[in-house]
Order: structure tokens, then C-alpha cells, then sequence
């Protein structure tokens, strides 16, 4: 696909009211993207090239062996919105970031509630690709919920929007916030495969630590490639197909 100086690709088009842009990248120029001017919303489907470790923007540079992470493929990123680490590698994760200017019907001033329509529209989506005896996708709307070693690993925790699989159940969409006054970015990721040994291999973390820890985070994601056996280019088409309908 044809590629832009400003990392998008292919051509942009509009959904309903809302103009879409794929963009291209590295995990770290993909974050330090600059919300624009908006005058509607805005979906960027975006392409990483490479895998990286990111980091919440609370989280300290001893969280993360960089020797070690660097040694594996993967980068060190640090996001600007809080929570714990996330692993990001191509094709495990999806990564959409939903934008809506200040005074849109889908803006809320309170910062909890206002990502419940992001949680309705992943789980609205995910609830047909799903086995008919699975449980349904339910979007957390309180604040956040920790777990054990959520402070570090991100997925093990639950926050506001955030769709899991069942009551309780594993965590299968992450959102994350970044607000100014003239708008809000919402950060998307919908967990493919869940690969919890990765990220803290490349933890600061002694064996048994190390070994403490993926007994509790790996019961705490679900990653949806296994459950529903589509990839991250379907779920993007179905996601974009979904807005006009979904979404005022």
C-alpha cells in the first residue's frame, strides 16, 4: 500500500461520520502521534512493525531488563496514560485508537464513564465471533480493579471500558485514555494471543518472582485468535463495518 510521510497508508475514507486513517509505524511513533484538530471523530487502525514492551507512564525504567528485552526483539517504549506493561508484537495484537473531539455526543467529562461506549462497541462486536457457549463479553464500568502483579503487567488489572470474557472472567480488550480539553484519544488493544512468559522474561525479576507471577497473570487474559480463530485484519474490517450502526 502506498505510504504518506505521516505514516498512514492506503487511502482515508469516512464511515458514517467518522473518517478512518490505517497508520503505520513503530510502537513508539505510533504513541507520540499528536491528537489533531478534530472536527468528528476519528479511527486510526494502526500497523506496528515492531515488538515492543510498553511501559505506563507511572511505571520506573527498573521495571524492565532493557539487555534483556533488546536481546529478545523488542523495544522499550514508555505510553503517556497510566496502568502496566503491555507487550506488543505484530500479529497478537490489535491496536485501534478511537478520537472524539470536546462537545461530541460520545464525550463525557467524567473519566470513568467515558469509555463505556468503547467497551459496548468492542463487546457488541466480539459477542457474535464467539462460540455459542462461551460466555458473553462484559465491559467493566467502574473504576479500576487490581489483581496480583497488576501494578506490573497491565492485562492482569481491569479498568474503565475494558471488556473481559464473562463476569470476572479474562481480559480481552485493554483501553487506555489520553484527554486534552479539545479531545479524547482512546487507546484500543484487543488481545490476539496472550503471551504473559514473554513480557516477564524481560521483567526486573528474580526466577521465583518470575515464576509467582505467571501463575497469576495467565488466567487473567484470554487472547481471542484461539477463541474465535480470526486475525487482526478481520477484526479491524468488522470493527469499521460496525460504526455506522453502532455509534451516533
Amino acid at each position: 500500500m502506498d505510504s504518506s510521510g505521516d505514516g498512514t497508508y492506503g487511502a482515508a475514507r469516512r464511515v458514517g461520520r467518522w473518517d478512518i486513517s490505517h497508520v503505520e509505524g513503530t510502537v513508539a511513533d505510533l504513541h507520540e502521534r499528536a491528537i489533531p484538530q478534530l472536527e468528528r471523530p476519528i479511527v486510526w487502525v494502526c500497523r506496528f512493525i515492531d515488538a515492543a514492551v510498553v511501559l505506563g507512564s507511572a511505571q520506573g525504567p527498573d521495571v524492565v531488563d532493557e539487555q534483556v528485552a533488546v536481546a529478545d526483539g523488542l523495544t522499550v517504549v514508555r505510553r503517556r496514560s497510566g496502568g502496566g506493561a503491555v507487550l506488543l508484537v505484530p500479529g497478537d495484537v490489535l491496536w485501534v485508537d478511537l478520537l472524539v473531539p470536546a462537545g461530541d455526543p460520545l464525550w463525557r467529562d467524567d473519566v470513568i464513564g467515558a469509555a463505556g461506549w468503547v467497551g459496548d462497541l468492542w463487546a457488541d462486536l466480539l459477542a457474535p465471533l464467539l462460540p455459542p457457549a462461551a460466555p458473553r463479553p462484559v465491559v467493566h464500568r467502574g473504576g479500576l480493579v487490581t489483581a496480583p502483579w497488576s501494578g506490573l503487567v497491565c492485562f492482569a488489572g481491569i479498568g474503565a471500558g475494558e471488556v473481559t470474557l464473562g463476569e470476572g472472567g479474562p481480559k480481552m480488550v485493554g483501553v487506555s485514555q489520553r484527554r486534552t480539553r479539545a479531545a479524547a484519544r482512546f487507546q484500543c488493544a484487543v488481545l490476539l494471543r496472550w503471551d504473559p512468559a514473554r513480557l516477564l522474561a524481560a521483567a526486573q525479576l528474580d526466577p521465583a518472582d518470575r515464576a509467582d507471577a505467571l501463575a497469576a497473570v495467565l488466567p487473567r487474559a484470554a487472547g481471542l485468535a484461539e477463541v474465535t480463530g480470526r486475525g487482526p485484519d478481520d477484526l479491524a474490517g468488522a470493527l469499521l463495518a460496525a460504526l455506522p450502526a453502532a455509534l451516533p
